[in-house]
């Protein structure tokens, strides 16, 4: 058997990224009969002096790397985030011990320093290929020294990182677009692959759901406030899934908005209480926060869902929030934003901070089982296992 080495260096604080290379994992060892390894660093154990040198010196340890490849006897490394402490010297050690290296990009971190082009409440792309200076001088990283370690680390290894892959992913077309505009080293070897839905519904449920559901990460260019002001100007209750710094300012404006309507209908005749949903028409708050919940428990609320809200104010890649509500047969409403406008069916769509236009969505596609039943179609083609493993088998194979 085969072995597929992933190699990944851990965020401080778990994302999405996290979840694609478990989703990888399973994909290539039930759908693609190799065994799946996976070599990990973690950030959250890094020190701030040790992860600075990481970036400036284009890695740290590749000799490790190296030998997780003779070890296992790995015909490919397939390399995820590598920042702080990987960097190309990984992909190199990887690709002399024979193995062939792949590197995903989830991300724009390749030329952006927070790998998000969103900064200060807005769209940014003013750092371009080796010129990483305008977003040390915005402070982007929110640390000045951390700021300039990152700056530097890009300018110095950017294209040595590129050129020491065998092959690179993206995960939208969109994606590919932004990364070449920003200048990205990406030659003629880049390629698009979306994300794996695990589990596909048998068909859509959304006609039973009870609230919207918005899931993710709560900071501001994810949008959440557009999508707490948007249900309480539609009357339908929200349910948040997620944690991060905008949590509390979140709360706050749900509760002003809640005193300002007393009287909100909520779906069934119920009047809103803090009692958590448990059945078709029973009374639900304006909006409630259930914090950061593991995979279990998120599909759990998804099946109980009317319809799915993501409210992204930036040009995301490819959320795996609307991914994963698509796969569970929700309509989804979303930001015609980034990778949104390519994976999300054009009825769902509406202008990035319009929430007005958000709220009729939302009011639109509410319970709306056709437009779950079309999201399911378009999961099914797209992003189903088989689909998903024989693309990654042609990149594997080269």
């Amino acid at each position: 058997m085969h072995v597929i080495l992933l190699l990944h260096s851990r965020y401080r604080h778990a994302g999405g990224e996290e979840r694609a290379v478990e989703d990888l994992q399973w994909l290539i060892s039930t759908q693609l009969g190799e065994e799946a390894a996976v070599l990990e660093r973690s950030s959250a154990r890094l020190g701030r002096g040790r992860a600075a040198l990481g970036l400036l010196a284009g890695g740290l340890e590749p000799r490790a790397v190296a030998a997780a490849v003779e070890r296992t006897g790995a015909r490919v490394v397939h390399a995820h985030n590598t920042t702080p402490t990987l960097g190309w010297r990984a992909l190199a050690a990887a690709r002399a011990a024979g193995a062939r290296v792949v590197l995903h990009l989830h991300n724009y971190r390749l030329v952006c320093a927070i790998g998000t082009c969103f900064t200060q409440g807005e769209d940014c792309t003013r750092c371009h290929g080796r010129n990483t200076l305008p977003g040390l001088a915005r402070n982007c990283r929110g640390a000045r020294a951390e700021g300039a370690a990152y700056a530097a680390g890009l300018a110095l290894w950017q294209r040595r990182l590129a050129a020491s892959a065998d092959a690179l992913i993206v995960p939208s077309a969109f994606a590919l677009e932004r990364l070449r505009e920003l200048g990205a080293p990406l030659g003629d070897r880049a390629v698009v692959l979306g994300s794996v839905q695990r589990s596909i519904a048998a068909r859509s449920r959304a006609a039973d759901g009870e609230y919207v559901l918005a899931a993710g990460r709560l900071t501001p260019e994810k949008g959440f406030e557009d999508a707490v002001r948007a249900c309480a100007a539609a009357r339908l209750p929200l349910v948040v899934a997620g944690d991060g710094p905008e949590l509390e300012r979140l709360r706050t404006l749900a509760t002003e908005l809640a005193a300002a309507a007393p009287d909100r209908a909520v779906p069934g005749g119920a009047a809103p209480d803090d009692a958590a949903p448990d059945g078709p028409g029973r009374a639900v708050p304006l909006v409630r926060f259930v914090g950061r919940v593991d995979a279990a428990e998120l599909a759990r609320l998804r099946e109980r869902a009317a319809v799915a809200v993501v409210p992204s104010r930036y040009a995301e890649i490819l959320p795996l929030a609307a991914l994963e509500a698509m796969a569970a047969g929700l309509p989804v409403v979303a930001a015609r934003a980034g990778g949104l406008a390519e994976a999300v069916p054009a009825a769902g769509l509406y202008p990035a901070g319009d929430v007005a236009a958000l709220a009729d969505h939302l009011r639109a596609l509410f319970g709306n089982a056709a437009a779950g039943e079309q999201a399911l179609a378009h999961a099914r083609a797209s992003y189903a296992p088989p689909v998903i493993a024989a693309r990654l088998a042609e990149i594997y194979a080269g």
